[in-house]
């Protein structure tokens, strides 16, 4: 009776709960009974509103054998669903997908590895399908929070341990995947679940061993491989996040990266840090790739305060990125990578210092260290500029050039551009060295299609103030950008090293004809290039590097700017330096003063076979070979050496060792060069720009003229000068010094002009009052001046009407014209 009550229930049961019933064995070691599964199919397929009612039995059943430990069943039941969800695509789908994650999530919050594994699986499956409509009500948190969490697991049993990982980041890659192929996949980037999901990544992929198989481009792993290894999964499940991610949800995936570095502390050593940017910016979409770099440099700026090491290992991340960015789109954060990085090199340079400040009194070896560790620091940042520099267009890179020589201060100025320092000129010093070196590295391999373009006035006077200054080293970087940007033709490792050139030719030099622009650049601003180079061989700390820039300038504005008339003002300032160490007026030490003789006779030797003039040049093979029998120390190969023998002095008599004006003179002429201008000898102008650059300061420039000035009075003059101080004599002292500062201006703006106008104008200008003089002597002529009634009288003729004195001078007044 018993058994006809059981079968008549199970008779009345819904036809639903019996197909699912049926495929259950009486043994779970049997399996799925793969025929009842298929009538389940059918009956799923043929009535889909059904499926809803099959997947909420389904999870029942399940949940019943999961408590009970029944995992056989388990797994047949999530075989079912599987085999469910893979059949049914219609619009009734959406009620047993609810079941389905229900059961999923069951699974993973069971404690057993195997039912996480499994649930993980069929989630995956899940993510694979495509439906047809959105689901506008579906949240993937919990699953987002799981995965993660599962990616962190820890167990005794390293195999069971590899497998819950490697789940977890298959759930995740799973879930983006679901969730970027949905209408509503906004849901995914947002804070808090890439908060969870990228360090879970990063903390797998921080176990690989092969750190080189992450910095290129997408790899393809072998499946094996890409199972077996949590790392490489993890990394490939990473750059397809990061693929995916568009313009507004970038930052929130890369901001998670930070955290998880800063937390792990992988900035020191930032292998894995540097490994990873690598991977963010070859996977992101090119046009993005600003968006890093923007939170990389924020991420600078909040961490400026940690050690220089992690600072240095920030920079050098931003160097990488950089490098990868430089080749596609940079974006509008062009100033503002270097704007933050000048920034941090002059904030890393009061570090260096305020350290040395501070532990003054403590061991040496501590000092250097600290030291030492800001150098990495400085050494990075100028390291970013320069690739980041040398990388940018022409058009962007002189912009650079302009906005880091802008920064460049100024010894004696009462502001810095790079902000306040309170270091005093020792950090002065080492922003400029620091800034002029990254300005090196901006302007190499830069070429422009005229000089102007690279040379602008905006851009030449700020750079060759330094190059006044008395630091050999600034110099030396001055020089060296100058030749960066007017060597246009790769020649300057040709004239590497000072030395006689026994044959010009041999260095195969590249050389155009000079251009109208050129030859415009040299009217207006080679007066000030000259005056440089002259002033620069005066400065008593040159060593043998400054005399090899010095040389190599002479050379590239030969090779590259000059006509002949350049010619004729590169032989002048040659004849000028020979005569500045012949007579010494600036008391230079020997060396010095053989060093530009050397330089002397190493340029001549070149510029006279560069223009091949026969006679000029078997003068200087003269001198250079009377100096080498008689006076070797004129010579670069002998004065270079570390020991050489120095004269105690120089004879101006001995003709036969100096370049002589009148031969140069006599062998140019013959070749057709006008050789007029030869015989005035070159004076440079000292400007107050010149004066600026220098070491001291104007308030101590203004200081030595004050006392100089109160030495040479009287003590006189000095009681006269206090005895009454009125209003009225102060407002006179205001005024003079008023016309004082008036007529200075006037002088200065003439001798201006004179140096940097062109010739043709300053011509025409001295023609034009020739004539106006011309005119009114002719004025003068057309009238009747009657003779004076003495020899010793003077005559003054006013409009025609005489007047008699007698003053031994005759003297005729007009207007703006004295004759006497």
């Amino acid at each position: 009776l018993s058994a006809g009550v059981c079968c008549c229930c199970a008779a009345l049961r819904p036809r639903y709960k019996r197909l699912v019933d049926n495929i259950f064995p009486e043994d779970p070691k049997d399996g799925l009974v793969k025929a009842d599964m298929e009538k389940l199919t059918f009956y799923a397929v043929s009535a889909p509103e059904k499926l809803d009612r099959i997947g909420a039995y389904l999870a029942e059943r399940l949940s019943r054998d999961v408590v009970r430990h029944r995992y056989g069943y388990v797994l047949i039941a999530m075989e079912a669903l599987d085999q469910l969800l893979m059949a049914c695509h219609s619009q009734s789908i959406k009620p047993f997908v609810e079941s389905f994650l229900h059961m999923v999530a069951k699974l993973l919050e069971s404690g057993e590895p195997k039912l996480q594994v499994l649930g993980t699986n069929s989630f995956v499956k899940f993510a694979n399908i495509e439906e047809d409509t959105p689901s506008y009500h579906r949240r993937y948190d919990f699953f987002v929070s799981r995965f993660s969490a599962m990616c962190h697991a820890c167990y005794s049993d390293p195999e069971i341990q590899t497998q819950i990982r490697i789940a977890g980041i298959r759930g995740i890659q799973g879930v983006v995947r679901k969730t970027v192929n949905d209408e509503l996949r906004a849901t995914i980037w947002e804070p808090q679940h890439m908060d969870k999901i990228v360090p879970s990544l990063l903390f797998n992929m921080q176990k690989i061993e092969d750190v080189d198989s992450r910095i290129g481009p997408p790899s393809s792993p072998t499946a094996g491989v890409k199972e077996e290894n949590p790392s490489v999964l993890a990394e490939n499940c990473f750059r397809e996040l990061l693929g995916r991610a568009t313009y507004g949800n970038m930052n929130n995936a890369v901001r998670p990266v930070f955290a998880h570095l800063d937390h792990h502390r992988l900035w020191d050593p930032n292998e894995f840090a540097v490994s990873c940017f690598k991977i963010i910016m070859y996977s992101i979409q090119a046009q993005y790739s600003h968006h890093v770099i923007q939170e990389i440099l924020g991420h600078l700026d909040v961490r400026k305060r940690d050690s220089p090491r992690v600072r240095a290992g920030i920079i050098q991340v931003l160097l990488e990125a950089v490098a990868i960015a430089a080749k596609g789109s940079i974006g509008p954060t062009v100033l503002e990578v270097f704007n933050t990085l000048l920034k941090h090199l002059r904030i890393s340079v009061d570090f260096e210092l305020s350290d040395r400040r501070s532990s003054a009194g403590s061991a040496t070896f501590s000092i250097s260290s600290k030291e030492s560790d800001e150098r990495i620091v400085q050494n990075a940042i100028i390291q970013t500029i320069g690739f980041f520099g040398s990388n940018l267009p022409d058009y962007q890179r002189s912009e650079i050039m302009m906005f880091i020589m802008s920064k460049v201060p100024v010894l004696g100025t009462t502001s810095q551009s790079l902000g306040p320092s309170h270091l005093g000129d020792l950090g002065t010093r080492r922003i400029q060295i620091m800034l002029l070196r990254s300005l090196l590295m901006v302007t190499s391999g830069y070429k422009a299609t005229t000089i102007n373009n690279a040379l602008p006035p905006p851009f030449l006077d700020p750079l060759l103030s330094p190059s006044l200054m008395e630091d050999s080293e600034l110099r030396q970087l001055v020089l060296e950008i100058l030749h960066n940007l007017i060597d246009r033709h790769d020649n300057r490792a040709k004239l590497r090293g000072i030395r006689i050139i026994p044959d010009v030719s041999d260095l195969k030099i590249k050389r155009d004809k000079i251009s109208r622009q050129d030859v415009s650049f040299m009217k207006k601003h080679g007066q000030q290039l000259y005056r440089h180079i002259y002033l620069g061989c005066k400065e008593e700390d040159n060593v043998q590097k400054n005399f090899e820039l010095l040389f190599t300038s002479l050379a590239l504005t030969t090779i590259e700017l000059a006509n002949e008339e350049v010619v004729i003002d590169l032989i002048r300032l040659a004849i000028a330096l020979q005569d500045m160490a012949i007579i010494n007026e600036d008391n230079l030490p020997m060396f010095n003063r053989c060093g530009v003789m050397a330089l002397v006779a190493a340029y001549l030797n070149f510029l006279s076979q560069m223009i091949a003039v026969p006679a000029f040049c078997q003068h200087v093979s003269k001198v250079i070979e009377t100096r080498s029998v008689e006076a070797a120390y004129f010579l670069p190969e002998t004065i270079f050496k570390d020991k050489c023998n120095l004269p105690k002095s120089l004879e101006k008599d001995e003709k036969d060792l100096f370049f002589l004006t009148n031969k140069i003179a006599e062998s140019l002429g013959g070749s057709g060069y006008s050789v007029e201008r030869l015989s005035v000898p070159y004076v440079p102008q000292v400007t107050d720009e010149d004066r600026l650059s220098r070491r001291k300061s104007i308030v101590d420039t203004l200081s030595l003229q004050v006392d100089i000035l109160s030495g040479s009075s009287g003590a006189e003059d000095k009681v006269d000068n206090t005895e009454e101080i009125t209003f009225e004599a102060l407002k006179k002292a205001i005024d003079n010094n008023g016309l004082e500062e008036q007529e200075k201006e006037k002088r200065r703006l003439v001798i201006e002009k004179f140096q940097k106008a062109p010739f043709e104008e300053i011509a025409a200008q001295c023609e034009t009052k020739a004539n106006l003089l011309h005119d009114r002597l002719a004025q003068i002529l057309e009238l009747t001046i009657r003779p004076p009634p003495s020899p010793s009288g003077t005559m003054t003729i006013t409009a025609g009407h005489a007047h008699y004195h007698s003053v031994p001078v005759y003297e005729m007044k007009f207007p703006d014209l004295c004759v006497y």
